[in-house]
């Protein structure tokens, strides 16, 4: 069990902890929940190890492990991917090296015999001689082959890093597993596995991500960063967010009587509550959510943005045809003679390949490259808007402010409108005039979408666009694009995104794409 006793931390003269009191018990996973700086990271940081806290202590149950899944993918360059896995048990690696460094004395001595014989006995002890095979089995469920295993990690890319670092913070079952996000860079098939690890891990887990689908699939609980405390919630992402929204319903409705808070309360409860019978602590989960009351549910500051798209003109049944659609850059193929037609309420998912393949395609759709071979030909009543994975041209400027910003791309010129605008996109007050060098990522992202919700075109191309955003943001997008009567061509490594969004999926990699999956799950094989 890990906890913490009155943690407190302040950064950069803001105080990010105040007297945080919560524990982690085995058995369950957390999910760190927070918005954009709240200090998930930091927190996870601050139980590790890796930073000191100002104030107060961190718990950990006296002989308990602890292994955490940093993001310095840079850290093991030189390290072998075997040695690189087995430095997650850090004690049992220090035994295995110490053993190798005896063994290979030319002079070895009676004394180095019996602290031979001594590391022998707690390297059996720790099963290290299952320890080899083991982290090969961790490397092969993500996906990596043996052959790998005496690879430099500087020979590997960066997905393949994460893998690594993923197989070396779950080595050896530890007691107290911190992941950061982990689903970064991994692709589905990596993802569903350390699902079904997760599920079946008994002991304590803490995980910072912004997949809202992985949240749900193996967060127990939920802890949730806010007025500089965390507090932890019974259920899963979904559960917190909706049991949110629905205590915030329930008090500030001062006049609807006590047995009506009462039974909507229940009936909120008793649908969690079927759902948690799919959970590996279903019955503990059950008896939480019986008991728990208006109270009990949680207070949040969290603010969503509004993002919502008109299309000013109806889309004709002519939407897009694209035929034998091929590019190639720097002598790499990228698109390889791609076929396929756009119907008038499509919501189109690209799979397949990687960004670089879909970010080609989506250029040459919006007209910012052109194609080596083929045919783009649009129907004549569409209008279209992008979103490109690299938004950085849009914001290089040093003399704008947001207002002058969005208001290049709007026909009304007038400055509450456009006030109003950035305010449904959290920029209100002094923040409109903030300049626009200074914009964080996620900022920078809602500013394009701020464009592009003035546009009122008929067809989105949106290469990416969770990318950077906090799950607030993620979760506007998400309804505002289902809510969308237009067209839509997207990319995104986002499950739930893909499986509430897309109604067809073309990929990119397969000459067959007029094959019909009726959502994202059914192409995964999951339905």
């Amino acid at each position: 069990m890990i906890s913490t006793s009155n943690i407190g931390l302040t950064f950069g003269g803001r105080k990010l902890f105040d007297e945080v009191n919560i524990k982690f018990t085995p058995g369950n996973c957390y999910g760190l929940i927070g918005a954009n700086g709240a200090g998930k990271s930091t927190f996870l940081k601050l139980l590790s190890g890796d930073i000191e806290h100002q104030v107060g202590t961190v718990n950990i149950t006296p002989g308990q492990r602890l292994s955490v899944l940093r993001q310095d993918h840079f850290a093991h360059e030189e390290e072998t991917v075997i040695d690189t896995i087995l430095m997650g048990n850090d004690k049992l690696f220090s035994i295995m090296k110490e053993k190798d460094t005896i063994y290979m004395k030319p002079d070895f001595s009676d004394k180095d015999g019996l602290r031979a014989a001594e590391l022998e006995g707690d390297f059996a002890e720790m099963g290290g001689w299952e320890s080899e095979g083991e982290a090969l089995t961790l490397l092969a469920g993500l996906g990596l082959g043996s052959e790998y295993s005496e690879k430099r990690m500087k020979e590997l890319t960066g997905p393949e890093k994460v893998k690594v670092l993923l197989a070396q913070a779950i080595n050896g079952d530890p007691d107290i597993l911190l992941l950061d996000e982990p689903t970064n860079n991994l692709d589905i098939n990596a993802i569903q596995w350390l699902e079904n690890f997760l599920l079946k891990f008994k002991n304590t887990v803490i995980v910072v991500s912004h997949d809202r689908h992985f949240l749900n699939k193996v967060c127990t609980h939920i802890a949730d960063i806010d007025y500089g405390k965390i507090t932890s919630y019974t259920g899963n992402y979904d559960f917190w967010r909706e049991s949110s929204a629905l205590a915030a319903s329930l008090r500030n409705n001062q006049n609807k009587k006590a047995e009506e808070k009462a039974k909507e309360l229940k009936a909120f409860i008793s649908r969690f509550s079927a759902n948690a019978s799919k959970s590996k602590q279903a019955t503990s989960r059950q008896k939480q959510l019986d008991k728990l009351e208006l109270d009990d549910l949680p207070i949040s500051t969290r603010k969503y943005p509004f993002v919502h798209f008109d299309a000013e003109r109806e889309a004709g049944k002519d939407v897009l045809t694209v035929s034998g659609l091929t590019k190639s850059i720097d002598g790499v193929k990228i698109l390889d003679n791609l076929s396929f037609t756009i119907y008038k309420g499509d919501k189109i998912i690209f799979l397949g390949g990687n960004d670089v393949a879909q970010t080609t395609l989506f250029q040459i759709l919006a007209g910012e490259m052109e194609p080596d071979s083929g045919i783009v030909k649009w129907g004549v009543t569409i209008t279209t808007s992008y979103f490109p994975r690299d938004n950085a041209q849009f914001f290089q400027s040093d003399d704008r402010n947001l207002i002058s910003w969005l208001r290049q791309y709007s026909d009304d010129q007038h400055e509450p409108y456009i006030r109003g605008l950035l305010g449904r996109m959290l920029f209100s007050g002094d923040d409109a005039l903030k300049m626009i060098n200074v914009l964080s990522g996620g900022e920078r992202v809602r500013c394009m979408l701020s464009k592009m919700m003035i546009s009122g075109a008929n067809v989105l191309i949106l290469d990416g666009p969770t990318n950077h955003l906090d799950l607030e943001s993620i979760t506007a997008v998400n309804e505002g694009l289902i809510r969308f009567k237009g067209t839509i061509l997207f990319s995104s490594h986002d499950h739930e995104f893909n499986q509430t969004v897309a109604n067809r999926i073309i990929d990119i990699n397969s000459q067959k794409t007029d094959i019909t999956y009726t959502t994202y799950d059914d192409y995964l094989g999951l339905e």
